[in-house]
């Protein structure tokens, strides 16, 4: 992120006019909406699910991954919520970036996540598809896909309510099923729960201490939990269509926090606590899986799938209206066809349409080639929520001066000091992944998409510059 010129401004920046988003959408979703959709963006299958693979390859170590990771997102969080309360856009860090580093900028980025988002769009619906399909397996899971992906599709195509209320019992759900979890877990782990011994420290400390597979193992749980955290941007998006969106923001931003700690790495602390981290089912059924089954608790692979289709099913809500706010934004702001602009009952429909259509050929796809264009499809968006963190963290550190005082309604703790210390640990997170081979081809593939997009950006406001101009005369 070094190197990124700043653009030209005349007379003093707060002087400038605001970027146009083009006509009005709705504010139907209500503060409870806005509070559910903040509290479930951190609960998503790869807590579940995918944090069995970062357990199985840090052991108890995991938790202070969890944390450290945990730290840097808390850190890009309240950058983004000072900029969105300051001035809340559909475009959320998209704007922020064009306003603060220029129209390249804001094209890259905001194009980086829409792309993001249409593809896991395709990925968790293909993942609630396969649950379905164990349930029922006379079932096709394209018929599953193309279900879910119509339910969605028309949900969001309606009024910004339906959405809202989709995320709003998809997150009750969750935070329901985690906070059961995490109780279920302290009881046992204190020896109160019927049938069950205090484990005190012994699978924290006696399979190979707190580092069993040593630094490498820290790093692969670190990049693990750091990608878990993807998707908290959403609430700043979200945020612009509700009824006071700077209210909005700061209170989701502020109480994102604590659920951070509590969700992620108290949970982490519970499964590690109670069962030894190399137990093969931490990885084959989900560490949550195996705790309960640990606590004899009856059906809990059922129970957990529920859980984890609720999660997935609120991730395709939640991507399919990100993605088509993001392009609405972008399209509004001249960075896109016209033709996504177009906004009815307050909706974006078009970008609705347009952004789920690309889920739905992202889902064939996967089934014509899963090994080959899918699989490039995902590489592609590996990174790219370190790439928005990069880009928030720039934006924030550049913006701050031109706030004015009576809209710093959130600010970030000791400015500038966590801004570069953010900014650090994005660049030691990417630095990481050149580790793994894994990660390291995903850096790639992202690192060339958001090169070629930012080039895009550059020449089209060079143009734009160009054509704004006045003409001289001899």
């Amino acid at each position: 992120m070094t190197g990124i010129p700043s653009p030209p401004v005349s007379g003093p920046p707060e002087a400038k006019p605001s970027i146009a988003e083009g006509p009005s959408l709705s504010h139907g979703l209500k503060q409870r909406h806005l509070s559910m959709i903040a509290l479930g963006g951190v609960i998503g299958a790869g807590l579940f699910v995918g944090s069995g693979a970062g357990i199985a390859a840090a052991g108890p170590s995991i938790v202070l991954a969890y944390a450290a990771s945990g730290l840097l997102v808390m850190l890009v969080m309240r950058m983004l919520g000072e900029m969105s309360a300051a001035n809340p856009a559909s475009g959320s860090f998209s704007v922020h970036a064009e306003r603060a580093i220029g129209p390249w900028a804001g094209f890259a980025v905001g194009w980086v996540f829409w792309t993001l988002l249409c593809v896991a769009v395709a990925a968790e619906a293909i993942g609630a598809a396969s649950i379905m399909t164990s349930w029922f397996p006379g079932t096709d899971s394209w018929m599953w896909v193309a279900l879910f992906m119509i339910m969605f599709t028309v949900a969001n195509l309606a009024a910004v309510r339906n959405f809202g209320e989709f995320e709003f019992w998809f997150a009750a759900l969750k935070v329901a099923a985690i906070g059961i979890f995490l109780i279920l877990g302290i009881l046992a782990i204190a020896g109160v729960l019927p049938g069950t011994d205090a484990p005190g420290g012994d699978n924290l400390t006696g399979e190979g201490g707190l580092f069993p597979t040593g630094v490498n193992g820290l790093v692969v749980g670190l990049l693990a939990s750091v990608f878990a955290y993807g998707g908290l941007e959403t609430v700043t998006i979200a945020a612009a269509e509700s009824e006071n969106p700077r209210k909005s923001v700061a209170t989701a931003v502020r109480t994102s926090m604590w659920r951070i700690g509590l969700f992620y790495v108290g949970s982490m602390l519970v499964v590690v606590t109670l069962i030894p981290w190399n137990d093969k089912a931490v990885v084959e059924k989900g560490p949550y899986v195996a705790v309960l089954n640990h606590l004899d608790i009856p059906g809990a692979g059922q129970i957990m799938k529920v859980i984890v289709l609720a999660a997935l099913l609120s991730a395709v809500n939640a991507n399919i209206y990100g993605s088509s706010r993001m392009a609405y934004s972008l399209v509004a702001r001249g960075k896109g066809p016209k033709f996504l602009g177009k906004v009815s009952g307050g909706v974006p429909r078009v970008a609705v349409v347009a952004s789920a259509a690309f889920g739905f050929v992202a889902v064939l796809l996967s089934y014509w080639w899963p090994e080959t264009i899918f699989k490039w499809l995902l590489n592609m968006v590996g990174a790219a929520v370190l790439v928005v963190w990069g880009f928030i963290a720039v934006a924030q550190l550049m913006m701050r001066k031109r706030i004015p005082e009576d809209k710093l309604i959130v600010r970030m703790w000791l400015f500038p000091y966590l801004t570069w210390l953010a900014l650090a640990g994005i660049v030691g997170v990417l630095a990481l992944m050149l580790r793994e081979e894994d990660t390291r081809i995903q850096l790639y593939f992202t690192g060339g998409l958001t090169l070629v997009l930012a080039a895009a950006g550059y020449v089209r406001q060079r143009l734009n510059a160009a054509k704004d101009a006045p003409a001289v005369t001899g």
